[in-house]
């Protein structure tokens, strides 16, 4: 345990910085898996506000934030994909 006051007041900050970063990256992590196993419209926004808002409060780099956002859009569109009809040109 610190014995200095300055050390005993950023023990406090930092208790209680982490218990706020725990949260907004438990938040973040469960939207994630939610979006990779649903893979709805819906789970996807939710992700994406879920990074974001990590991203801001900067639990998170903003560029894995973007990374992370990638890859998550690639893997919806890469599983939404239909397959298209070919059309047959007569000669």
């Amino acid at each position: 345990m610190p014995t200095i006051l300055s050390a005993k007041k950023k023990l406090k900050q930092d208790v209680r910085r982490t218990a706020v970063n725990k949260v907004y990256r438990t938040k973040m992590r469960l939207a994630l898996k939610e979006a990779r196993e649903k893979k709805t419209a819906k789970a996807v926004m939710a992700a994406y506000s879920a990074l974001d808002k990590a991203a801001k409060k900067r639990v998170i780099h903003k560029n894995k934030a973007a990374r992370l956002k990638s890859r998550l859009i690639k893997l919806v569109k890469k599983t939404s994909k239909t397959p298209k009809k070919t059309s047959k040109k007569k000669a």
